[in-house]
């Protein structure tokens, strides 16, 4: 059975005794596709074999077959940067080349450009007086989960461009609007890496590059970029790196007077474990640098903590992971803010439907929040503007807080646009992006009047989920991204904003039979009043053993259902596969593995057989609450930008 790794054993065998024609009998591959591969075994074999000092032959051939100066220098035992200055040196440096958009018929003269090795000229040259900006896209992310850095990359573009500025566009996803080339004055369709960015930089005399538009990927850039001698534009490198470094940003919330969960970075499992004990479970466990909450789990036990770090196949001190206080019922809030140079100029609030524990790309949006009291906002707006002034700020960043009991946690920040940033924009009828791109060129207006709380209309965000395609996974949601994209609908209110964005994903409402099946008696609790409220409205329950008891015993009737793993009629299975159910309700727990594969089963079967499926029980009561309220035949279509015309 392929897996990633047999490219690999692919060009192993091929460097030793295989021919192709047997590597093409084993794999099914076609010689043409083994022959290259043959020719990068070598080649990697020879830049082994010259000890450290290839000839200029020898390394453009390397760069010619794809070799990053990163590759070169582990083969040679060098840095990267000698061998970057090793080949310029040589006078091998890549040559800038037009995509040919008419195969061939006719020249085609376009500025939608790449880099490559295998050329003795350029098509395009950049005059030097009048160098372009930089703009670093959101590259090749997961399926749907760049979409709102993609927004946040084209408006950026627009406003340099409103200011006589000429924009190259970085980026390397064919699915963007920022790689449509009509869109910047230069495309450049490549990887997003250091040694790229550099070789573009120097060959088009930018002016200077933007990070922080394209989100995690082009920011993490940043110091390496500084280093290289390259102007970032907006917030100062050092001041990026602050808020990126666990550390650093630990400590500077310490400085300000910030509370932060507790948490630790470790090398060693034993001392992860009595960390793990010191604070209660349950924890959040992370790698040290995650992008979009991969590899991230909230962990209850012991056991739990120790299989996901065997499973992480190595802890040491070049990888450590991060243990974190997982703070259990909090709310989480959204801050998106603009500053210059530490002056915040506009801000908003949103709040996560979902408790802490579900990605922010994943959760339920809210804005204007309906849960948050005055006062959490107005330490919310304190907090950011502390942070914005402490690390001098000139353009976009986002704050996740924890709230609990009017207490606050800052859980992040990041110096870039966040996701939200498109949303915000559009439910405030405030362009976030571009006054963040006039605050990163130093001049946006300094008494920007913003109402972004202060609306008639509420906004709601929903994931949009591909869980019915990728057969066998669990559709429940968790602190790993897993949404493949996202919907924003409007309402007077919540009830009917969130109605609206649940049909917009192709949730379809209920009109009689509801399955239940709820595991913790916390959870059955809290979800009971709306229960009571759709049972006064007709609504008919099924629902597993001791859900059923916790209604009976309630006055709520119930018709009993066996679980899958239980070979009695009735059975949930005979009742999903014939769609006998409108809505499951399945609330997760954290019991014995038996309930967590019926769980499993409930969720697959519901997913793969169309029926709406709810998994937490925040979403399951704002959704009941909504259902009882209104009418979904008479849902208001509030169309946007019309709502925006009435404000000035």
């Amino acid at each position: 059975r392929p897996t990633p790794r047999r490219l690999f054993a692919v060009a192993e065998a091929l460097r030793g005794t295989w021919t192709a024609e047997q590597v093409n009998i084993a794999t099914g591959i076609d010689r043409w596709f083994l022959e290259r591969i043959r020719a990068c075994a070598q080649t990697a074999a020879a830049l082994k074999a010259s000890k450290g000092n290839p000839d200029t032959a020898l390394l453009r051939e390397a760069k010619r077959r794809g070799f990053s100066d990163v590759a070169i220098a582990l083969m040679l035992r060098k840095e990267p940067e000698e061998v970057r200055t090793m080949r310029q040196q040589s006078g091998i440096v890549p040559s800038i080349k037009q995509v040919d958009t008419l195969a061939g018929e006719f020249p085609a003269h376009t500025n939608y450009l790449y880099l490559t090795y295998n050329a003795t000229e350029h098509d395009i040259t950049f005059a030097k007086a009048d160098g372009p900006v930089v703009m670093l896209g959101g590259g090749p992310y997961s399926i749907g989960s760049s979409v709102e850095f993609d927004w946040c990359c084209v408006q950026a573009t627009k406003e340099l461009q409103l200011q006589g500025m000429k924009v190259a566009m970085i980026n390397s996803n064919p699915e963007t609007v920022s790689t449509d080339y009509d869109e910047c004055d230069a495309l450049f369709f490549d990887e997003l890496t250091e040694e790229r960015v550099r070789d573009i930089v120097d060959l088009t005399s930018s002016r200077g590059v933007v990070v922080s538009m394209g989100g995690q990927i082009p920011n993490s850039l940043a110091q390496k970029l500084a280093r290289a001698g390259i102007r970032i534009l907006g917030t100062a490198p050092e001041n990026i790196d602050r808020a990126e470094d666990r550390h650093k940003f630990s400590s500077l919330l310490d400085t300000l007077g910030i509370d932060q969960p507790q948490w630790q970075e470790f090398d060693k499992l034993p001392d992860a474990l009595k960390f793990a004990e010191e604070v209660e479970y349950p924890v959040i466990v992370r790698p040290s640098y995650v992008l979009s909450g991969a590899s991230m789990a909230v962990v209850h036990s012991e056991d739990d903590l120790s299989d996901y770090i065997r499973q992480s196949a190595f802890i040491n001190k070049e990888a450590p992971i991060v243990v974190s206080k997982f703070e259990q019922g909090a709310k989480e809030i959204e801050f998106d803010g603009v500053a210059q140079n530490g002056k915040l100029l506009l801000y908003a609030i949103s709040e996560h439907v979902e408790n802490a524990g579900v990605h922010s790309g994943d959760a339920t949006i809210v804005l204007p929040p309906q849960r948050v009291n005055l006062e959490t906002m107005r330490l919310i707006k304190a907090t950011g503007k502390s942070i914005a002034s402490a690390l001098q700020i000139s353009g976009p960043f986002n704050i996740q807080f924890l709230a609990r009991n009017n207490r606050l946690k800052v859980i992040e920040c990041n110096l870039r646009a966040s996701r939200s940033f498109p949303f915000a924009s559009k439910v405030t009828g405030e362009n976030f992006i571009t006054l963040a791109t006039q605050a990163i060129t130093g001049t946006a207006p300094l008494d920007v009047r913003y109402q972004t709380l202060d609306l008639d209309h509420v906004g709601v965000k929903a994931a949009q989920f591909s869980f019915s395609r990728l057969k066998g996974a669990d559709p429940r949601l968790g602190v790993e991204m897993a949404s493949t994209g996202e919907v924003a609908c409007f309402g007077y209110n919540a009830e009917q904003a969130l109605l609206r964005a649940l049909l917009a994903v192709g949730f379809t409402l209920p009109k009689k039979n509801i399955l239940l099946t709820v595991g913790r008696i916390e959870d059955k609790l809290d979800i009971f009043p709306g229960i009571q409220a759709l049972h006064a409205k007709g609504f008919a329950f099924f629902s597993t053993k001791r859900t059923h008891e916790f209604l009976e015993s309630r006055g709520i009737p119930s018709a009993l259902l066996h679980k899958v793993s239980e070979p009695r009629d009735p059975n949930i299975r005979e009742y999903l596969e014939k769609k006998r159910i409108d809505l499951v309700i399945n609330i997760p727990t954290h019991s014995g593995s038996v309930e967590q594969t019926d769980g499993y089963f409930i969720r697959r079967l519901a997913t793969d057989h169309g029926i709406p499926l709810v998994t937490n029980v925040q979403l399951a009561k704002r959704l009941i609450e909504a259902l009882c309220q209104e009418n979904a035949a008479e849902l208001p279509m509030l169309r946007w930008p019309d709502l925006l015309t009435h404000r000035s």
